[in-house]
C-alpha cells in the first residue's frame, strides 16, 4: 500500500512539472475521464451490434456479409486467427473473447 502511495506521488509531481501549474492538473483529469468515458460508450456500442448479429435469428444475415456481419473480418479486427475456422467457431471465438473482455 506504502508503494501503491509513493507511486501517485511521483506521477502527480511528474504532471505538475510537466504542465507547470495545478490549475492546469484538475483540467486535465477532467478531460482524460471524459475520453475515458467516451471510449468505453464506443466499445459498449460496437459489443452490442456484435452480440445483436451473433444471435441474430435469420441464417442468410449470418453467411452472407453483405447483408449481415462479416464474421472473418470482426474476428481480425479482435486478433483472432481465421484460418482454415467455419462461421460458427470464428462466432464461439468472438462471443469468449467478448466475454473474457468484461
Amino acid at each position: 500500500m506504502l508503494d501503491s502511495a509513493i507511486e501517485w506521488l511521483i506521477v502527480i509531481v511528474a504532471i505538475l512539472v510537466l504542465f507547470g501549474s495545478a490549475k492546469k492538473v484538475p483540467e486535465l483529469a477532467k478531460n482524460i475521464g471524459r475520453a475515458t468515458g467516451e471510449f468505453k460508450r464506443g466499445q459498449m456500442e460496437v459489443e452490442e451490434e456484435i452480440r445483436k448479429a451473433m444471435y441474430s435469428k435469420t441464417p442468410s444475415a449470418q453467411s452472407n456479409p453483405a447483408n449481415g456481419v462479416d464474421y472473418i473480418a470482426v474476428a481480425k479486427t479482435m486478433g483472432i486467427d481465421t484460418e482454415g475456422k467455419s462461421t460458427e467457431e470464428l462466432k464461439a471465438e468472438i462471443q469468449e473473447k467478448l466475454q473474457h473482455a468484461q
